[in-house]
This record gives C-alpha cells, sequence and structure tokens, in this order.
C-alpha cells in the first residue's frame, strides 16, 4: 500500500506558476509516477505522468507549460505548472503504479493503483 498525499495548490492569476507535490508514504523508485486533474462536470483527465526510468508523458494541453519530475530520494513526485491558464482550474491528485517495465508511463486512471486525495488548483483569469 501506498498513501500519498498531495500539496501546493493554490489560487493564481493567468500567466503565473505553481509547484505541486506529492509525498508518499513509502519508497518511489519502484512505481510509475503521474498527475491528474479533474474539474467540475468533467471527467478525470491525465496531465502528466513520469516512468521508472524518467521518461515522461504530457497532455497535449499542458505540453511545454508543465514539467512533471521525481525524487525517489525524497519519495516525491512534482508538478511544475508555467503559463498557468483559466482552464487549468481543477482538482489536481497524484498517483502510482506498479509495472515490470521501467519505462512503461501510461496516461490511463484504471492503470494506476494508488490515488492521493487532491489539491486545489484555481487560475484566475
Amino acid at each position: 500500500q501506498v498513501q500519498l498525499v498531495e500539496s501546493g495548490g493554490a489560487s493564481v492569476q493567468a500567466g503565473g506558476s505553481l509547484r505541486l507535490s506529492c509525498s508518499a508514504s513509502t519508497l518511489t523508485y519502484s512505481y510509475f509516477l503521474g498527475w491528474f486533474r479533474q474539474a467540475p462536470g468533467k471527467e478525470r483527465e491525465g496531465v502528466a505522468s513520469i516512468a521508472r526510468d524518467g521518461s515522461t508523458r504530457y497532455a497535449d494541453s499542458v505540453q511545454g507549460r508543465f514539467t512533471v519530475s521525481r525524487d525517489n530520494a525524497k519519495k516525491a513526485v512534482f508538478l511544475q505548472m508555467n503559463s498557468l491558464k483559466p482552464e487549468d482550474t481543477a482538482m489536481y491528485v497524484c498517483a502510482a503504479g506498479e509495472s515490470g517495465s521501467s519505462s512503461y508511463v501510461p496516461f490511463v486512471p484504471s492503470r494506476f493503483n494508488y490515488w492521493g486525495q487532491g489539491t486545489q488548483v484555481t487560475v484566475s483569469s
């Protein structure tokens, strides 16, 4: 079992930046990790994922603005968000999963086994 706790959400103006953190209760080196978001009335969508070997994958809507990274020594995954837009407003949730492949970097929620509670990001215009 892995417990995940997110932090760093806030209210910012469009064009601003935020850095989200997700701390795990156990070592993360054996997990692929991801960030998802869900806005009211919308389905959960993948934002960014990072494989055990550091390979990354991003949603088209955040490519070039968001950066996902991991620090296994700190048992954490991060999401640096720049040039924020009002449409980025959502609850951001981190997730973890296991795979035999070190380069596996899924983007589908069903591939992830462990989920945090989320941190709210609100971007005003």
